[in-house]
């Protein structure tokens, strides 16, 4: 359903914004007049009104600080948060743009300036991970010192810890439960400043963010909940597989083996979907050039030439679903071992092999919620029933970290 724009495109990342509001992070009214000058114009005329939105509502906090009223301030540096970030959607690839840059950097600084604003104060954390870091942010339910439970949040293929915050931290706190949310490989500040892309072993950074959850006093050390959202689906459950020292597991949407999820629709035959990558990367190249010759205010050109081949570091279609067909579920799923919860959202195509992961699960805990879209809560990851989605997802979690 288009609201915004007749530019399917654009109106996607219009609601995208949008879908912020509940919990603070946009407003209806800014983002509307936004595309309304924007029309149907250019990718430049994108960036360029979503920039002067983001700074006139950045100006505002910068005016609300100097006299003190803080919580208007606040307010305003995280809407001026959301209008940054929506800016550079279109920009996406490699090289990076440097207005994305730009924005990005934006992004973060009214961010992290609303977060010193907050009682208590976001804290703004560097978890170490190999030879650099992951940037992070930790959401405190009090000041306490109380040990809490704890969920950690892994991020999907296109968002990033300051999206994150307005759509899990704030549900998890007025349940009585710290956020920690980062971003790994491929997310964020590592893609965008320091090129490093995604990998299939998320096992491998979760284990970083979990000993670093677990240094901290106020994380229950018994209540560490790991989550993932859009590709987080795929990525938390990979890592629970091998990591042990979580209670719970959330999944929204659940996925299975990327082998599955990108083979099945392309036009080759059962042959040599069974044989790839061990194909001639010719047969590939009309699928590609279709891809491209749809240009750049195509949103399937934009997933894959502008942000599959950036977020894994390639730069052709071949190799875009070699590195895909690395993401593999189905040989350690049977090694989940904590009470897992999945999603499946009606309309959402990365719901479709959610039963796979669901009968693959071997503990007596788990559990499929389904959203429709009568309810209002189809689509990618609920994004249009946030409030129903941490409903359910909290209520469930509540039960079964009290057994």
């Amino acid at each position: 359903m288009q609201l915004f724009s007749a530019d399917s495109m654009f109106d996607g990342f219009a609601q995208r914004a949008i879908f912020r509001t509940y919990y603070g992070g946009a407003d209806f009214g800014e983002c509307l007049s936004t595309m309304q000058r924007i029309n149907n114009g250019t990718s430049s005329d994108w960036y360029t009104e979503w920039m002067n939105t983001g700074d006139r509502v950045a100006d505002i906090g910068a005016a609300c600080l100097k006299k003190n009223h803080v919580a208007s301030a606040r307010e305003a540096y995280f809407r001026a948060t959301t209008y940054y970030h929506a800016a550079y959607f279109p920009l996406f690839g490699n090289p990076v743009d440097s207005r994305l840059i730009t924005a990005f950097a934006n992004e973060t600084e009214c961010f992290q300036q609303a977060a010193a604003l907050c009682m208590p104060e976001i804290e703004v954390i560097e978890i170490p991970f190999e030879q650099s870091s992951l940037p992070a942010y930790f959401i405190k339910v009090d000041d306490s010192g109380k040990p809490r439970p704890t969920m950690v949040h892994t991020n999907g293929y296109d968002s990033n810890i300051q999206e994150m915050y307005f759509n899990h931290a704030l549900a998890a706190t007025r349940r009585g439960y710290n956020c920690l949310l980062f971003d790994g490989p491929g997310q964020g500040r590592n893609l965008v400043r320091d090129n490093i892309v995604m990998r299939p072993d998320w096992e491998n950074v979760v284990s970083q963010v979990i000993d670093y959850a677990l240094s901290r006093p106020d994380v229950d050390p018994r209540k560490i909940v790991l989550a993932g959202w859009s590709f987080g689906g795929f990525l938390a459950p990979r890592a629970a597989a091998f990591e042990h020292r979580i209670a719970a597991l959330i999944a929204d949407p659940g996925q299975w083996d990327m082998r599955d999820t990108f083979l099945a629709p392309l036009p080759l035959s059962s042959e040599d979907k069974a044989n790839f990558p061990n194909i001639d990367p010719d047969k590939l190249k009309p699928i590609e050039d279709a891809i491209r010759n749809k240009g750049e205010k195509d949103l399937m050109y934009w997933k894959i030439i502008q942000r599959g081949y950036w977020v894994h570091g390639v730069n052709n279609f071949y190799d875009y679903l070699k590195e895909m067909l690395k993401y593999n579920i189905s040989s350690v799923a049977d090694r989940i071992a904590c009470p897992t919860l999945l999603t499946s959202a009606e309309g959402d195509p990365l719901s479709n092999n959610v039963p796979f992961l669901y009968e693959s699960l071997k503990m007596p805990n788990k559990k499929l919620i389904s959203f429709s879209l009568a309810e209002g809560g189809g689509g990618h990851c609920e994004a249009m029933a946030r409030s129903l989605y941490h409903q359910r997802v909290f209520d469930w979690l509540d039960e079964t970290l009290s057994k």
